[in-house]
């Protein structure tokens, strides 16, 4: 688990197809590598990974994770190259602050952002997402893109917005953002057990 509170930048510096469908990503950061546990989960933008090699080159750390077919498909790993920027966030350890909300780094979709409002002391975020995913955006419900924690301000049909703050745009990727960039999105899961919950009452009510 995790709570969208980012950690780190970091770089993925080489991808290598080490099967069909099976690409192995090394990703720079800022973290020891002695303490990155071989089998230890890392959100990378928001996709929970598993740290299969670790190290440093030139002095710089890495770590190395393996994504498969399905993650490349339904995320936006299928479009990382070296260079791609990551937000980066280990897995909460018992005792840790819980300064977001849960998050399981389980990707249910991709939204689009469809613009970008920069304010004197935020930016605003408009972005759309999946029909099928819409009804478990609610204003002031939680969200994670791209990995990060954010509360949601505005909704209108399959559209929402956030607002951003200057701390935040500085320590993750949402400094580079610009209309049509996609964005990994995990609805809140609250969210989706009470859809799942009135679904199933809707189901048994007797007319």
């Amino acid at each position: 688990m995790f709570t969208g509170i980012i950690s780190d930048l970091g770089e993925v510096l080489e991808i290598v197809e080490r099967a069909e469908g099976l690409h192995r990503l090394t990703i720079s950061c800022s973290y020891d590598p002695d303490t990155i546990d071989l089998g230890a989960s890392i959100a990378c933008s928001g996709i929970c990974l598993t740290a299969v090699a670790r190290g440093r080159t030139r002095e710089r750390p890495f770590f190395a994770v393996d994504a498969a077919a399905e993650t490349l498909r339904m995320t936006t790993a299928g479009s990382w190259r070296p260079g791609t920027r990551l937000n980066l966030e280990r897995a909460l350890r018992v005792g840790d602050e819980l300064g977001g909300h849960m998050v399981s780094g389980h990707i249910d979709g991709i939204a689009q952002l469809v613009s970008r409002e920069d304010l004197p002391d935020m930016a605003r975020l408009v972005l759309r997402v999946p029909a099928e995913l819409a009804r478990f955006i609610a204003p002031k419900g939680s969200v994670a893109l791209d990995g990060v924690s954010l509360t949601i301000n505005q909704v209108e049909g399959d559209s929402f917005s956030v607002l951003i703050i200057p701390h935040t745009l500085q320590v993750t990727t949402f400094a580079a953002l610009a209309a049509g960039s996609r964005l990994n999105l995990e609805v809140d899961r609250m969210a989706r057990y009470a859809a799942r919950l009135l679904e199933a009452a809707q189901s048994v009510a007797v007319p």
